[in-house]
């Protein structure tokens, strides 16, 4: 008998390896690496992945229990998604089943009973039906069949079923929990239209109602739903029924894809003509396409500059070669927008994949990938791992994104997951931005490759297509708009150009990068602040629901009338989110007409396409909001850019804070001008001198690379090194002190076992420095405090492996006393 190894769906470093299970005669040949298997663990069942198979000389037989169950008649990861699993869980330090689980719809993930029934349409051979046995029989009668009770009944035909639904000529439905995962609809599939016609006279006159359905499908002659039928007959689906009871028609339940963008019509477009400089950075794209190697290229582009044509080219390209392609964006810039721009391009080559979508309707794109309907997948970050067996191009726009790292486990990132997974295919990696992460223009500029040893080619678009002027950059002072008497939250200058925008009938967007009424809640009298019982954080005034939340755990509480101290009636909000500037928008520029857009005005499904449809239409004269605003978003109209507070996270405690700072700000400016109407951009701030708004008013992202990586050499920041953070979690305070000593006295020993240098910040070479513990920046959340260390190196050490081992080896005492420890690899977020 052949042995599968299986890892089992227990998130948990005691289970973390394969277990081995029989594979019994009737799944002979249906179990196949990638395939989702129940098997008996312990005195449960659980869910289990096969990675592999196992050889003679390794298994004792006598000691294995078989698998009880196939969950997929198909398997839903490949052999290569099941190696990319491997990888991530030693990447980035997570069990084996959390990274193969990431790579699932989640529609696979409930308790499930898969179906098959035959496709609408598929026709058998006299050879297949006579080798078929019973089976085409059974399935031929239009019910939808258990696929575990199938292969019971006819073990000698499991080849034969498999290979139907590789071709087609079966389908698959699957039921979680007593809900259909596949949408299906009754359809009436008539005879032929002279049947029809005779039937129709056979009938009684009384059966009036059974004779105008008959006409109907004389007349029309091809499926229709039932219920389209009995709504354009006027009839019931009983009478429908009964002419199936006559064997005139057929009724069978048929697969319908929820089609996220049904009913939206996408105009064909056409590849445009490229500008000189377009040409010239898609000729080495399409030179590797060409000659099938692994390269992946860095495609600086200015805002405006034409990338998402360079991309749509490129991909056209992939495709003739009969290859397929990803592309990621950032969630916040998955518009309509930039949805369009590749349906209209690819049509139903294209699926999307994204979090605002329904749970069917992911699982329906998913399907459509796996069952090749789909050659080209665009999504946010887990659509890296879209099912495709060939894939010739990776994108990724806006590669700088933060939304690309996940912050749970697997703490992946996209960008490295798409170097490895197109290293796997041969495949060719485009990453794309106007403000690329600083580990990326250096790996690619100086060729250093810190990070996982990726080496990258640098492409460049530095100028605006038909040479569009970058818009002028204002920065004012709010300092003095205060000594002045300005007390409003809009300049002088700002408030000027609102009024002449509105005058002209242009449009503006408004980035506070701040949402709620006000950031935290005072008394005047004695200096209460309103915070969270579960975690150190200051509440945040919504007023609309007139209640103060917070924004880590979602604790919520009434509005105060008075100091829930003191009893003072001088309860004060201060602070400015983005409900208050909407506010004052409507104070200070009477009949303004604004969207607002931030989480809590796109909770809803659908709503970012209302908002942003209503803005294209010219029925809003302002939009306001936070990040989201500030990628993806291509309207003629737009010529002004106004920021608020614009330094309002250049004071985190994180190293890169002016990066992403100066990353905002040019991203939002290149909202304005970018088509015949010039631009302007005005930037509301309390440094006007820091370097990252300095920079943006001169469009110098070189300029302020250069300084923010001097700055990082000296300190021995990334990508001169590479960070690991482990972070404890505990009720009590010292247990957090002991844990933490105990992890970085054994991180120091064992790096020094290994002849690592701790004198990090001299010379070269291999170092290893641990720095900690410490109370991290937020310091309690749900009720846990936080102690975090850092650890930092470069060269040849694998500290992932060594912190494994230290881990492992307080494995025992961390668990008997409750310690929570999360690990991220190359974190993306200090707090």
């Amino acid at each position: 008998m052949t042995v599968a190894r299986v890892i089992v769906d227990v998130p948990s470093r005691d289970t973390d390896r394969t277990f081995d299970y029989l594979i019994p005669d009737r799944l002979t040949g249906w179990v196949e690496i990638g395939s989702r298997v129940a098997v008996p663990f312990g005195p449960r069942k659980l869910q289990g992945i096969v990675t592999g198979f196992a050889a003679d000389a390794e298994v004792e037989y006598a000691k294995l229990k078989p698998i009880e169950d196939l969950l997929d008649a198909i398997p839903p990861l490949s052999p290569e998604l099941v190696e990319l699993g491997v990888w991530i869980s030693k990447r980035w330090l997570c069990p084996l089943t959390i990274a193969l689980q990431a790579m699932l719809p989640a529609a696979l993930k409930g308790r499930s009973e898969k179906y098959v029934f035959a496709a609408s349409g598929a026709q058998w051979s006299e050879e297949e039906t006579a080798q078929s046995g019973g089976l085409l029989l059974a399935l031929k009668k239009g019910k939808p069949l258990k696929l575990t009770s199938l292969l019971q009944q006819y073990p000698e035909q499991g080849q034969l079923l498999k290979r139907w639904l590789r071709q087609g000529k079966l389908e698959e439905r699957q039921r979680v929990e007593d809900q259909l995962s596949v949408k299906t609809v009754l359809t009436v599939f008539p005879s032929d239209s002279p049947t029809l016609w005779q039937a129709s006279e056979e009938l009684p006159a009384r059966a009036h109602k059974q004779k105008e359905v008959l006409r109907y499908l004389a007349e029309n002659n091809e499926p229709v739903t039932v219920i389209k039928l009995a709504e354009e007959v006027a009839t019931t689906t009983s009478t429908i029924r009964a002419l199936e009871d006559r064997g005139w028609i057929s009724i069978q339940a048929i697969t319908e894809d929820r089609d996220p963008y049904a009913g939206r019509e996408f105009p064909a477009s056409s590849p445009m003509t490229l500008t000189p400089a377009q040409a010239s950075v898609l000729a080495p794209i399409q030179k590797a396409l060409d000659d099938n190697i692994h390269e992946t290229f860095l495609l600086h582009g200015v805002t405006g500059s034409g990338k998402t044509e360079v991309y749509l080219q490129a991909i056209q390209r992939c495709l003739e070669m009969g290859r397929e392609a990803i592309v990621l964006v950032p969630e916040i810039a998955l518009t309509p927008q930039m949805v369009e721009r590749f349906k209209s391009r690819f049509g139903a080559r294209v699926a999307v994949l994204h979090s605002r979508l329904s749970q069917g309707e992911r699982y329906d794109e998913w399907r459509k990938i796996r069952e090749g309907r789909a050659q080209v997948a665009v999504g946010a970050r887990s659509a890296i791992f879209a099912p495709f067996a060939s894939i010739g191009l990776i994108v990724i726009d806006e590669e700088h994104e933060t939304s690309y790292k996940q912050e749970e486990s697997p703490k992946y990132h996209a960008r490295d997951v798409a170097v490895e997974r197109a290293r796997l295919h041969g495949a060719v990696v485009v990453l794309g931005s106007a403000t690329p992460a600083l580990e990326t223009y250096e790996a690619a500029v100086h060729r250093r490759h810190d990070t996982d040893n990726v080496q990258m080619k640098y492409i460049e678009l530095p100028e605006r297509v038909a040479n569009r002027p970058l818009p002028g950059v204002e920065i004012v002072d709010m300092r003095e708009e205060l000594r002045l008497g300005n007390r409003a939250m809009f300049s002088r200058s700002l408030a000027d150009a609102i009024r002449d925008r509105l005058a002209k009938n242009e449009q503006i967007v408004l980035l506070l990068n701040r949402r709620g009424y006000a950031t935290f809640v005072m008394c005047r009298s004695c200096g209460y602040t309103a915070a969270c019982p579960h975690c150190e954080i200051s509440l945040t005034h919504h007023k609309g629901s007139q209640n103060l939340r917070c924004h880590y755990c979602g604790y919520s509480e009434s509005e105060p009338k008075t100091c829930p101290s003191c009893e003072s009636p001088h309860i004060r909000f201060f602070g400015t989110g983005t409900q208050k500037v909407e506010e004052s928008l409507a104070e200070t520029f009477p009949g303004i007409r604004v969207i607002r857009m931030d989480v809590d005005t796109t909770t809803e499904k659908g709503s970012h396409e209302k908002w942003l449809t209503e803005f294209r239409e010219r029925r809003a004269d302002l939009l306001l909001g936070t990040q989201m605003v500030a990628k993806g978003l291509d309207f003629p109209f737009v010529t002004l850019v106004g920021v608020l507070a614009a330094d309002s996270a250049l004071r985190l405690p994180d190293f890169r804070a002016s990066e992403r700072t100066f990353q905002l700000l040019t991203q939002v400016a290149g909202r304005a001008g970018r088509h015949e109407l010039p631009g302007e951009v005005i930037i509301q701030t309390y440094d006007p001198e820091h370097e990252s708004i300095t920079s943006v008013q001169g469009h110098d992202y070189k300029g302020f690379v250069e300084r923010a990586l001097t700055l990082r050499r000296q300190l021995g920041y990334p990508p001169y090194s590479r960070l690991l953070s482990v972070t404890f979690s505990h009720e009590s305070v010292p247990m957090l002190l002991s844990t933490g000593e105990r992890f970085a006295t054994g991180m120091r020993e064992k790096s020094a076992a290994l002849g690592v240098r701790r004198d990090f910040d001299h010379g070269g070479g291999t170092a290893l420095e641990v720095l900690g513990p410490v109370s991290s920046p937020i310091a309690r959340l749900k009720d846990r405090y936080r102690f975090q260390c850092m650890v930092k190196y470069r060269g040849d050490v694998d500290a992932s492996l060594v912190t494994a081992q230290v881990l492992e080896e307080m494995g025992d005492a961390v668990k008997r006393n409750g310690v929570q420890i999360s690990v991220d690899v190359d974190p993306q977020m200090m707090l």
